[in-house]
């Protein structure tokens, strides 16, 4: 086959539909990856306009610009937006867009998926933006703490907003986590080993994880704060024997990983741009990958430093405090390679350098000023003033948004194919530069001589007007330069001269194929022998273009894709991805009609959006997966390998382990809330405990017994079946009942969860009912999500999708079985422990 039929075949199989469609029902990770980008640099200029408004007000004593009420929601907005509809969307869209082109991949592992991701980031980001709109935005900050965002202090829907809409951002985000775990660990070319994977990737992996375990915190601490607002269970309630600085807790368990998890793919972005602007490779490659992985770990043990004022104990300030300067190691280890780096090789000041300079300067002053804030004496001074506020846009401006304005020149010729003509961009920069230091540097100053964060006005005699002014005149050219930078980005992206292949003359694989890439990505996919293939074979794309390659004939009009092993990348299965489907848009709106029912408190409505989500996740797998046993398949090389429906370890079984993680995260901070609350919140031990019977821990063990061991012998009723087929009989003819053996028991735990929260004490009297309701119905919740996947099982296995080879579902249903009785034993243990301790 020649390379031009090759490509018309590939063009058809992979395109994406046609027309006004094409948004609605595209599944392909080029297109998601610029409807990400399109869409969180809108939510940035938004913000950025949000924040033009705020410096409005605090250029002069006694503005009359806003008012309180006004200022409060423009300043929620502001942070909202770009913590949570800005940086992390724009990390999902680089990363979405890049990853695959940078493994040598067709497609992330799971593209509906990523299709979903986006449509909840859209909605749930729009719902935010109307809410503003229509002036009923959240005022109570971006921190959201309690008791000011109670019912009592703060009533009306203002908060809802942010917590119900948050929240539905926030799955997007897990969504996107999955999905590069996967597809970074098992979607690559083969060969490409771990210690042979694009340095990016090892960001990109480091960060998913960190969001996965990062997120749940706040996810938790969202869904306990609506509850306590809608149903009034006392978690904040220190009345009732909650604590407000629980929500602090699980704020900044969120919150301060949420720095690195901004800092850490801006970091990717540098460290892939150096090298090749310095025409060297990466200084100390393993150094840099250990610090990642150290940096992640750190990161969640600093989060009490946002929290030196509420009065922790001295053991702990001083354990947190060392934690928070130790952090500034890794951080270093990466900055003196990336030196090292330059100083190796001849840095070319190209747009992408000047922006990376220009992040040298900034971070490096905003991580001194962590040191700073790290020490306990001085951040009593400096807490809650305008230093902290002007410290976080040193390491969030200037350890994100520099590294991604370098990314955007580093990769314009590759999005667009196109090279640069006009030049804009240094003015625009020299703007942004100077408008960036002249608004923070002097909020550093006014922050030193006492000014607050959160204020909307102060007074003239407090000496503060000409600082603000000039930081307000710097915000003003701050903006313009960013303006600036967008016009030179679309000018030259529709109007300049087409560009050469590789303008760069970089390494890796994403700059192998033509420009713009097309939507197969690669004609045949790639063999990797070293860390930039395209310097070891210069010809790579002309031989991928021939097929000299794996998967270099289409078949049967189908989309292929390898997975490889985690370490080593051999290849070990054939993965059929589904095609164009408005699926995952209508899973996204049916999920934010459950949001907007809690929203409006039309509870009435709300099975009826969960029944809508059932029934399309339902629609969703079904259609996965084939009715047939297939011969191994034949990807080239001489080498063959099964499909992977035919595997133990599915890429669906891998997507359930990762998401897992989430869930265990989850479920820890709840297991933290609870003992905080026990041993910190005034008001304990509680008026009513639970009423103790010795049949629900006995009956419980007993029905996730039979439910763990009849799980394991669901391959046996897959023989039966077969033998059944076939006319024969086996021995061990009982098992074929093992999926409902395996239901009876998950059916009597869900019934025993359902007596908990019917005879637990009043959840609104006291913080510990509230408690024990969340936890049985948590673990209820995972019991009958276990048996809505045993329930599909069994369909699955009388129309025939499941046999003896076609076994990848089997280990993913065993896989949640397993986890749900894990689930329902620790609930179970926690709810009786006290009363059998006490």
């Amino acid at each position: 086959m020649n390379a031009l039929k090759r490509h018309r075949l590939l063009t058809r199989i992979w395109a994406s539909d046609p027309g006004w469609k094409r948004c609605f029902t595209t599944v392909s990770h080029t297109d998601l990856g610029r409807m990400f980008l399109a869409a969180a640099f809108f939510f940035f200029a938004v913000g950025g306009v949000l924040a033009m408004l705020i410096r409005a007000q605090l250029a002069s004593p006694h503005a009359a610009f806003m008012g309180p009420d006004i200022y409060n929601q423009v300043f929620t907005m502001h942070g909202t937006m770009m913590m949570f509809l800005f940086a992390i969307p724009a990390f999902e869209g680089l990363a979405v867009y890049l990853l695959p082109k940078m493994l040598g991949a067709r497609d992330l592992a799971f593209p509906r998926l990523t299709a979903y991701g986006f449509w909840c980031y859209a909605f749930g980001g729009s719902m935010m933006l109307i809410s503003m709109l229509v002036g009923l935005a959240p005022d109570g900050g971006w921190f959201m703490y309690p008791p000011l965002t109670g019912a009592a202090a703060s009533p009306g829907i203002n908060t809802d907003v942010w917590l119900l809409g948050v929240t539905f951002v926030e799955i997007s985000a897990i969504c996107a986590a999955v999905e590069l775990c996967v597809s970074i660990l098992k979607f690559r070319a083969p060969g490409m080993s771990l210690d042979k994977m694009p340095i990016f990737a090892w960001y990109a992996l480091v960060t998913a994880l960190m969001i996965l375990t990062g997120f749940p915190p706040l996810i938790l601490g969202s869904i306990l704060l609506e509850l306590e607002r809608a149903f009034g269970l006392p978690f904040f309630d220190t009345a009732l024997g909650g604590d407000s600085l629980l929500w602090q807790h699980l704020f900044w368990l969120f919150g301060h990983p949420e720095v690195y998890i901004i800092f850490l793919p801006a970091a990717g972005l540098i460290s892939t741009i150096i090298p090749v602007m310095s025409r060297t490779p990466l200084l100390a490659y393993g150094w840099v990958v250990a610090s990642i992985v150290a940096l992640a770990f750190l990161s969640f043990g600093l989060w009490v430093h946002h929290m030196f004022a509420t009065g922790i104990p001295h053991m702990g300030v001083a354990f947190f405090s060392a934690a928070s300067t130790l952090v500034a190691v890794p951080t270093a280890v990466q900055v003196f390679a990336w030196i090292g780096t330059m100083w190796q090789g001849r840095p070319q000041l190209h747009m992408p350098m000047l922006y990376i300079l220009g992040f040298f300067a900034t971070f490096v002053i905003g991580g001194l000023t962590g040191v700073m804030l790290a020490i306990v004496p001085f951040d009593w001074q400096a807490h809650d003033t305008a230093f902290v506020t002007a410290h976080l846009h040193y390491v969030l401006f200037g350890g994100f948004v520099f590294p991604v304005l370098a990314g955007l020149y580093y990769y314009a010729p590759l999005v667009t194919g196109r090279r640069r003509f006009f030049r804009i961009g240094e003015y625009a920069f020299a703007l942004v530069f100077i408008g960036f230091h002249g608004t923070f540097l002097a909020m550093h100053w006014v922050g030193l001589l006492g000014q607050r964060r959160r204020i909307y006005t102060y007074d003239t005699d407090m000496g503060w007007g000409v600082i603000n002014l000039i930081s307000s005149v710097g915000s003003f050219v701050l903006a313009i330069g960013l303006a600036m930078v967008l016009l030179d980005l679309a000018l030259n992206a529709y109007v300049a001269i087409r560009g050469k292949r590789n303008p760069w003359r970089a390494g890796t694989l994403e700059w192998s194929m033509m420009l713009p890439p097309s939507t197969y990505n690669f004609p045949s996919l790639p063999r990797v022998t070293s860390r930039e293939p395209l310097i070891e074979t210069p010809d790579l794309p002309t031989r991928l273009a021939r097929g000299e390659g794996y998967l270099a004939v289409p078949r049967d009009n189908r989309r292929e894709m390898l997975t490889v092993s985690t370490t080593r990348a051999e290849p070990e299965s054939l993965v059929i991805y589904p095609g164009n489907t408005a699926l995952p848009m209508c899973m996204a709106a049916v999920t934010g009609s459950f949001f907007l029912s809690l929203l409006f408190k039309v509870y009435w409505f709300t099975p009826f959006a969960v029944i809508g989500v059932i029934a399309l996740a339902w629609r969703w797998v079904w259609g996965l997966g084939s009715r047939t046993d297939e011969a191994d398949q034949n990807i080239g090389f001489g080498e063959t390998v099964p499909h992977a429906t035919q595997t133990n370890r599915s890429q669906g079984w891998w997507g359930s382990a990762f998401l897992m993680i989430a869930d265990a995260t989850l479920f820890g901070s709840l297991i933290f809330g609870y003992a905080f609350l026990w041993t910190i919140a005034p008001n304990w031990p509680p008026p009513q405990w639970l009423a103790f019977t010795l049949w629900e821990p006995l009956t419980g063990v007993a029905a996730a017994g039979l439910a763990f061991f009849a799980a394991r012998q669901i391959p046996g009723c897959i023989r039966q079946e077969k033998c059944k087929t076939e006319g024969t009989t086996r021995r061990w003819f009982p098992w074929r009942l093992s999926p409902q053996l395996a239901l009876v028991g998950l059916t009597t735990l869900a019934v025993i969860f359902v007596n908990l929260l019917w005879r637990a004490p009043s959840p609104t009297e006291h913080a510990y009912g509230a408690v024990l309701c969340v936890i049985s119905a948590y673990g209820l919740f995972h019991v009958l999500l276990a048996i809505l996947m045993l329930v599909f099982f069994i369909f699955r296995i009388g129309h025939g999708f499941i046999s003896t080879r076609r076994r990848a579902e089997v280990e993913i249903v065993r896989l949640w079985i397993d986890y749900a009785v894990l689930i329902g034993l620790v609930s179970l243990m926690l709810i009786l422990s006290p009363v059998l301790f006490t």
